[in-house]
């Protein structure tokens, strides 16, 4: 992790909900939820439909720290009917992380569909889908969005579901179960104060920490129980989440809190990646882990009340300390959801676990750590004046503040932890009684003593050690799981050995040495030996105690990768060959990320060590050092990269405090040795320090021959002297406000520093400059010292007249050693310049050159050394110039500059710049401009070209930078500097004599660029090899002279008729034909990608191979301007007479070079360059103007060539054929189309948008124009204005969101340099169509026509011709093309005309040999809009272009119509005629007989409110119903991108309408009426009117199929058959979400236009005019009215026989004992009177 891990960064998330499908439910009201983190958005409700469409765009912005930004949680859930009140139901959810979203290509899903479940029932299975595009831009990120097409509704869900690659589309429901035992070592919290006062209130002492462990997962919570007061706490429970498999989140997060009574802390934090404890392979295994300790680190473990550093306990930054370590397993159960014992919710459970076996984390044993600080220079001067001392700490064991080291009497062994439970339990479980050796009384010595600092230079402080070096020593106790870091080291070993022969691969290539495929080779085999060696060193100790799942599973799937590894390495090392070494350094690069994945192992063993600078008890700075690295092994590549080497570690600033300058600067520099090993293997633990030393013990007498040094006395030692050659920096960090540096380099070795001379205004300094240090004393010997020299330290400053220096940047570098018997010769010496990459923070910040030699002085003393003999020709003084055989050799380069003018130039010092010069620098010699005298009237230069002449390397990389400065010349002869530019690399401005043989300049032969269908054969052979590439006889298509045209089928757009009308046609057919021809394209390259790839193995070098002739219907187009081989075989369809234009995805300058074919544009800096961790984008505000020009270098004396090259115009050097720079008047035109994903600038996460374009003076605002509510507007709008150059050369077009009350917000703008597009020679000024016509859509549009502009390049390019000759050929220079040669205008007379052949030329002017380049199509640039408040971050895009028409020349005429197709009036007519198989709802009251009340209800999709439903067919008893009704639906239609267009007011309160697109769609309902209750929903279908299944010929024939294999049945679309008639089912979703038929329909539509609907009425439902007859509907219907008693009879007779008669039985019983108790008392009275 970068030290700049924890630091905020802004993100922004945009999420597009399109639709929603599948939906379980019936005739449900969705609304859509999107959440991230806290912060929840909502579309709007679509009424009653389970697929709704919603088209809504949102977008969150973060400013966090990247870590926290990918672990939010994205959640897409869909409710039903939720309004204000209430908060309705979840109907599913999906939720994945954010990281899962970043780590796609591009940082996006696009179209892809999200599958929602229900999180309290997992036994459901789907709910349904949604359509949605997630991306996530981080700052520099920018998003290629797939060219939004008209959506073709081929939706293969399943296909597409939203899942990162390689997750199954099946996901399941698992429970993943974590259990947590116990922690120990927690950080003490009781700290004095609160000790103290906690007993002043409470009365006791106890321990203050009340831990328990939080787990945070895919979203969800899980806590522990709270134990209190404890330091080891013991848990042993499960926390079990229930989530899909796999999980669509990276990491589960485990942290151990205190809990408090106020606010809860972070003692520490665990990642648990989850891809790195699973595999996911053939043979993989579920996540697993442990049981196994994780180590926490985070803050420093002294507590304070306010801990500054609490961010490193929340796992944000790196650690600072050990805090804990937590004892953890995780598993995880696919669960069966079918099984009924399993629990449907996803609640988070937490239950009990039984305690753990002391021995299942492995065996303890005692490990012994050694340090020697061998060296600690480079202390920062702030802390120098009080003694220092470092600490070394492994876990708490060594730590000063958790107990001080005493003996123990339990056994006689160290305790430095955490008071004694940790020690006692874990000694109890091991086995040490039987150790009897005689370390007993060994007492850990973690700290060296403290020692005052002495002086190095003004900045640094060194310690004194000298010949005696300090010794640490710590004994510590840990489960022994050393297997995991040594198969973690071979691995690491392997990457590493792999990344450096990578990097000399990357030098030679860039120094354009020879064979790098060698070297590659040669690491490719490295690598397979590696990974053979790996499988046989890793499989040992299989059956050490301890060994977990994952341990096993890791190991074979390691073992799997690097055979696999090992394989591919080989085969591609056979491939290697000089052409292909590039692609293969990428495989290569794929294999390092791999190695390095595998070698990060997720179950900890032995925490890492710390080492901290202490001075006056406070902590200062700190480095640390992962355990594995200094790990000791008997086998060599199991041992860690510096276990018993001597490694320089650099401290620095613990926390936030590292972040910015303040982490720059060293805190100190150590030459530290460290040795970890098990305490039995501790013999050799010193072998590996410098020899020729003495050790000194801490203890006198027996025993003490084991024990470790307190320090060591070196008696060797060497004398050398060190000579630094520096020679000079480029690109160096601006420090000034000037946009300079007065830069000046240290250069540090061992205790010696050194200062360069400061070299003012620049940043490139040349310091040409020796420096010796003399009498370095090293100590060791010498071998050791000659293959591994200390480190050298070069830091470059910014000298400042007041304050101290800045710090600029710094960089380390090796010296190259020689003995004092060596000799000093080739092939080492005299060493070569090298550059070293310089470093400011993680940022790049220049390069140095320099070399540097380390000499022996030997028993003669310094007569051996080798002279130092520098160029006579220079004194200097006491500074030593680089001697002759290190600096470069010089030759004379004549540099020709082209002052073309400034642009843009800001204000400095509030005063406005007036008079400008502009001064070219270059090593040491230089040029200077005329000066402008008056920068607002005119701001470019008098004279043209200048040249000065200079030495320079030979070798081009060691060419020093040219500077270009601009200073205004201000009254009274003051100058100030403006701003400046380096250009650091000259090479693309050496001017090379063309090759000859490349582009047959001179050969007689002529090329023929042929038209004709069919490829003749005799022309074939005329052809000549052009460079491989480009295409030497170039088809191009004819227009079948008046033949019937066909056009092809697109989109809805297919007009029935054969013969289509031309004047139908509008510019929109082009464009949309053109977006489809670009997604082609895009999608044939991706496959073609994709055949490349797999392809690899055959060497694809046809060099020079035969041309084939471009068959590709894309007429000569390249796909994207470079890529010649774009497979030509675009799908037959294209076949299309439909002339395009062209498309770029991005701004046309990206595509063309930036027209910097001939004028480059240099930008002027100004100021102090910004400290952002991405220098790049705070140089935005930097720039203060910019300098238009171009430079040319060559060697004098000239040869011939180049001497004829000149011979035009001496005075203009290499500069021929430019264009005077006088002011010139220009009519700029420019056509906005349409805007996509514009950033919501209101409260409802809609935008309001209008266009605002300014250029110089004129500045248009669209304002009344604006469109509500929209984020993907369509314009369509041209605006004309006037502009002279160069004065105005910048337009500017800005979509601003229009507001009734405040000012408008400003979305995004983009920025045109409109002078650069208008001299460049691809001639940007206006696209040149795909073929010449008078009339029509395809009207030409220059005032120039083709023959002109032909004759015009012609003749400023010198070439012969054009000769128009019989036949329709042209000849120009010594090519020849062919084309039509008649043209018809409107009133379809043909002319003869040379026109077509002219343009056939130009459209091929980059095959003209010497002057050739490619004309720009007629085209449509996409533009990011950029907001500068969110720099870097696109906020939309603009789809656009430009026409420019110069004064001088004929006027243009009037701008093509774009304005936005008129949506189309329709009328759909909908027939209902009968129903069929409907199920029956209702029982009879009386008879219980099944039947429905059926009525059938319709609309089109998204207007709910014009919802209309047939009368009722009252009591079907079989499912018929008969109607004849009909629907009559008004609708406004646009064709091209098959959408509704709807336009609504969106509440009460909206101030104006807004437009809505949708999707025509169709939906019928079909309904069971009831008089009292609601009316029940029995089925529905919906029809896409573009794409529906043709209707079955009767109702047997209708099935559920037609809708759900819609892939083998044949679709219609209403909008080419327009009437068609037939059977369609109706379908709902059953108890188990399956479809079952409810129904069928027969329906006839039939869709007319308005224009033909108002000639022919018809009435609604059964009305006038037309009407359609009642339908004759079955008695049984009315059998009630009409004959109750045939009713009645056939009820009791046939159906209910025997109930009857029971009832009447019962009847009659009932009535006889009612009259027994009616009669009883009054016939007993009279009884008893004897009556």
């Amino acid at each position: 992790m970068e030290p700049s891990a924890g630091r905020p960064v802004d993100y922004q998330v945009s999420v597009t909900i399109v639709e929603a499908r599948q939906l379980v439910g019936l005739n449900m009201d969705p609304v859509v939820c999107v959440e991230i983190g806290d912060d929840k958005k909502y579309t709007q409700m679509k009424e009653s439909t389970n697929c709704p469409y919603y088209n809504e765009y949102f977008v969150f912005d973060f400013h966090v720290p990247s870590d926290v930004m990918f672990d939010k949680i994205l959640k897409l859930s869909v409710i039903h009917s939720k309004n204000l009140l209430r908060s309705g139901t979840l109907v599913g959810s999906f939720k994945l992380d954010i990281g899962t979203v970043y780590s796609q290509p591009e940082h996006q899903f696009f179209h892809k569909w999200a599958l929602l479940s229900d999180p309290d029932d997992i036994t459901a299975g789907c709910k349904g889908y949604i359509k949605c595009d997630i991306a996530v831009v981080g700052k520099g990120d920018n998003i290629k969005t797939p060219h939004k097409a008209t959506e073709t509704d081929e939706d293969d869900i399943e296909g597409n579901l939203l899942l990162p690659e390689g997750v199954p589309a099946e996901r399941q429901w698992a429970r993943y179960y974590v259990k947590i035992y116990r922690a120990e070592g927690l950080p003490k919290m009781n700290t004095s104060i609160m000790a103290n006062v906690k007993k002043a209130f409470i009365g006791e002492n106890k321990d203050l920490v009340d831990p328990y462990v939080q787990i945070l997962f895919a979203g969800q919570r899980g806590k522990t129980s709270i134990q209190k007061s404890s330091y080891e706490p013991i848990w042993n429970e499960q926390i079990v989440f229930t989530e899909m498999f796999p999980p669509l989140c990276k990491r589960m997060k485990v942290q151990i809190r205190d809990s408090d009574k106020v606010n809860d802390v972070a003692l520490g934090t665990h990642f648990i990646d989850l891809r790195k404890i699973a595999n996911d392979g053939d043979k993989g295994f579920l996540p697993t882990l442990g049981p196994a300790w994780v180590n926490m680190y985070g803050s420093t473990r002294s507590y304070t009340i306010m801990d500054e550093h609490q961010d490193l306990n929340e796992g944000l930054g790196e650690g600072v300390s050990f805090r804990a370590r937590l004892l953890v397993s995780l598993c995880v159960e696919i669960l069966d959801t079918s099984s009924p014992e399993v629990m449907s919710s996803t609640e988070v459970k937490v239950e009990g676990v039984p305690k753990i076996s002391e021995s299942a984390t492995g065996k303890v044993e005692d490990f012994f750590l050694f340090g020697a600080f061998l060296e600690a220079t480079m202390i920062d001067r702030k802390i120098g004046d009080k003694p220092i001392c470092f600490e070394v700490t492994i876990g708490n064991y060594g730590s000063e503040i958790d107990g001080v080291t005493k003996l123990k009497s339990s056994s006689g062994k160290k305790s430095g932890g955490d008071g004694d439970e940790e020690e006692t339990e874990l000694i109890h479980g091991s086995s040490d009684e039987e150790e009897g050796d005689d370390d007993n009384d060994l007492v850990s010595v973690s700290t060296t003593p403290p020692m005052k600092p002495v002086i190095t230079d003004r900045n640094y402080f060194h310690l004194p050690y000298f010949e005696r070096k300090p010794c640490i020593y710590i004994k510590s106790w840990w489960q022994d799981q050393r297997r995991r870091l040594y198969n973690a080291n071979l691995i690491d070993n392997i990457a590493d050995k792999l990344e450096e022969g990578l990097n000399d691969v990357q030098e030679v290539i860039k120094t354009e040495k020879a064979y790098p495929e060698r070297r590659l080779r040669g690491v490719l085999e490295d690598l397979s030996n590696g990974c053979s060696q790996f499988l046989t060193l890793a499989n040992k100790d299989q059956n050490q105690t301890g060994r977990t799942k994952l341990d096993k599973e890791r190991l074979k799937s390691c073992m799997r990768e690097l055979e696999n590894l090992g394989q591919q390495a080989k085969t591609i090392r056979t491939q290697v060959k000089k052409n292909t070494v590039r692609d293969k350094i990428k495989l290569v690069q794929n294999f390092l990320h791999k190695l390095r994945f595998l070698a990060d192992e997720p179950q900890h063993s032995i925490p890492d060590i710390y080492i901290w600078m202490m001075s006056n008890n406070k902590r200062i700075a700190y480095a640390r050092v992962p355990s594995k690295d200094i790990l000791y092994s008997g086998v060599d590549e199991e041992t860690g990269k510096d276990c018993g080497k001597v490694k320089t570690i650099f401290l620095k600033l613990p926390g936030k405090k590292g972040f910015g300058a303040a982490g720059w600067t060293v805190q100190a520099k150590t030459e530290i040795y460290l040795w970890l090993g098990l305490n039995r293997q501790r013999k050799d633990f010193l072998s590996g320090l410098p020899n020729g030393f003495e050790e000194n013990k801490m203890l006198k007498g027996p025993g003490s021959q084991s024990a470790p040094p307190i320090s060591l006395t070196y008696m060797m030692k060497q004398i050398f002297q060190l000579r630094v050659h520096m020679y000079q920096a480029r690109s160096l960090f601006a420090a000034d406000s000037s946009g300079l540096s007065d830069p000046f380099a240290r250069v540090f070795f061992s205790t010696h520093s050194q200062v360069t001379e400061v070299l003012n205004e620049t940043l490139c300094p040349t310091w040409d400059q020796l420096m010796v240090f003399d009498n370095v004393e090293l100590f060791g010997e010498v071998g050791e010292l000659r293959d591994d020299p200390p480190i050298i330290v070069i830091e470059i400053y910014d000298q400042d007249t007041v304050g101290k220096a800045e710090f600029m940047g710094r960089t380390f570098a090796k010296p190259i050693t020689k003995m004092a018997d060596e000799h000093y010769g080739p092939p080492r010496f005299p060493p070569q310049l090298e550059y070293y990459q310089i470093y400011r923070g993680n940022c790049t910040a220049g390069e140095m050159l320099a070399a540097f030699e380390l000499l022996q002085i030997g028993p003669h003393g310094k007569a051996d050394l080798p002279p130092i003999d520098g160029p006579t020709d220079m004194d200097r003084g006491p500074i030593l110039p680089v001697p002759l055989g290190i600096r470069p050799v010089l030759s004379k380069y004549r540099i020709e500059v082209l002052f073309w003018g400034l642009r843009d130039l800001k204000r400095v010092n509030l005063a406005a710049v007036d008079r400008p010069r502009v001064d070219i620098e270059c090593a040491g010699k230089g040029v200077q401009s005329s000066l402008i005298q008056n920068y607002k009237k005119n701001p470019n230069f008098g004279t043209l070209v200048k040249m000065f002449e200079v030495d320079l390397p030979e070798n081009e990389l060691l060419h020093p930078p040219l500077n270009i400065r601009v200073v205004d010349c201000r009254a009274f002869g003051r100058y100030t500097l403006v701003g400046n530019h380096a250009v650091t690399t000259l090479r693309k401005f050496i001017y090379r004599a063309a090759d000859k043989e490349a582009n047959n300049w001179n050969t007689q032969e002529e090329i023929i660029v042929n038209y004709e269908p069919e490829p003749s054969i005799k022309k074939m052979e005329t052809m000549v090899k052009l460079d491989s590439g480009s295409d030497a006889v170039v088809k191009i298509e004819e227009d079948d002279k008046g033949g019937k045209k066909k056009k092809r089928k697109k989109g809805g757009d297919e007009v029935e008729e054969e013969e289509f009308d031309e004047s139908m046609l509008d510019w929109w057919s082009k464009y949309f034909a053109s977006i489809e021809t670009l997604m082609e394209i895009l999608k044939a390259q991706e496959a073609a990608m994709a055949d490349a790839e797999e392809k690899e193995d055959q060497d694809i070098s046809a060099e020079g191979g035969e041309i084939k002739p471009d068959d590709s219907p894309v007429k000569g187009k390249k796909g994207k301007g470079k890529d010649k081989r774009r497979p030509g075989d675009i799908p037959e369809k294209k076949k299309h007479k439909l002339n395009e234009l062209q498309v770029y995805p991005k701004e046309l300058e990206k595509e063309f070079d930036n027209f910097e074919d001939w004028l480059h544009t240099f930008n002027l800096f100004r100021g102090k360059a910004g400290d952002d961790d991405d220098q790049n984008m705070a140089d935005e505000d930097r720039i203060i103007g910019k300098f238009k020009g171009s430079l040319c270098m060559y060697k004098v004396p000239v040869s011939d060539e180049m001497q004829r090259e000149m011979g035009f115009d001496s005075n203009m050097g290499m500069f021929q054929n430019i264009p005077t720079n006088d002011p010139i008047n220009v009519v700029v035109r420019v056509y906005i189309i349409r805007a996509t994903d514009l950033h919501p600038a209101d409260i409802n996460g809609k935008a309001d948008p209008y266009i605002a374009i300014k250029l110089g003076k004129s500045d248009i605002k669209d304002k009344e124009n604006y469109l509500s509510k929209q984020l993907n507007p369509i314009f369509g709008k041209s605006f004309d204005m006037e502009a002279t150059f160069p004065m105005d050369s910048t337009l500017t077009v800005s979509v601003y969101d229009w507001d009734l009350v405040g000012t408008d917000d400003l979305i995004g703008e983009t920025k045109l340099d409109l002078e650069n597009r208008y001299y460049s020679k691809h001639r940007a000024i206006c696209g040149l169509p795909s073929k010449y016509a008078v009339h029509g859509y395809n009207v030409w549009r220059d005032p120039l026509k083709p023959t002109q502009i032909l004759a015009k390049l012609c003749k400023e390019g010198k070439l012969d011709g054009p000769h128009y000759g019989p036949g329709g050929r042209v000849k120009v220079a010594n090519r020849i093309f062919m084309g039509p040669t008649e043209i018809e205008d409107e009133n379809g007379l043909k002319k003869q005309t040379d026109e077509h052949l002219a343009l056939t030329a130009l459209k091929h002017w980059e095959d003209i040999p010497r002057v050739g380049c490619k004309l720009i199509p007629e085209h449509v640039e996409t533009r990011p809009l950029l907001n500068p408040d969110k720099p870097g971050i696109e906020q939309g895009r603009i789809e656009m272009w430009v026409d420019m028409f110069p004064k001088d020349m004929p006027a243009p005429g009037p701008a093509i119509d774009i304005a936005p197709r008129k949506p189309k009036k329709f009328e759909l007519r909908v027939i209902i005629w009968n129903t069929d198989e409907v199920i029956l709802e209702d029982d009879d009251i009386f008879t219980g007989e099944k039947s429905s009340d059926i009525f059938v209800r319709g609309w089109l999709k998204g207007q709910q409110e014009d919802k209309q439903d047939t009368d009722v067919h009252y009591h079907s008893l079989t499912g018929e119903g008969l109607f004849n009704w009909r629907f009559i639906y008004p609708f406004d239609y646009l064709q091209a991108e098959e959408k509704i267009v709807i336009s609504k007011k969106e509440s009460m309160f909206a101030w104006d309408e807004t437009e809505y697109k949708i999707p025509a769609r169709l939906n019928l309902q079909v309904w069971d009426a009831d008089h009292f209750s609601a009316d029940d929903f029995l089925g529905a279908i919906e029809l896409d009117l573009n794409r529906f299944p043709r209707g079955a010929k009767t109702a047997k024939q209708c099935s559920i199929n037609m809708v759900l294999n819609e892939q083998d049945i044949p679709m219609v679309s209403i909008f080419k058959q327009r009437r068609i008639k037939g059977w369609w089912p109706f379908l709902a979703r059953d108890e188990n979400d399956e479809f079952e038929l409810t129904g069928k329909v027969e329906a006839e539509l039939q869709l007319m236009t308005a224009e033909e609907a108002e000639k022919n009425p018809v009435g609604e439902g059964r009305n006038e005019p037309e009407p359609l007859e009642k339908p004759n509907r079955p008695d049984t219907a009315f059998l009630w009215f009409l004959m109750p008693f045939k009713a009645i009879k056939n009820l009791i007779c046939n159906q209910y026989f025997w109930l009857t008669v029971k009832l009447v039985v019962a009847l009659l019983l009932v009535l006889i004992l009612g009259l027994f108790i009616y009669s009883m008392p009054g016939y007993m009275v009279k009884k008893l009177m004897g009556a």
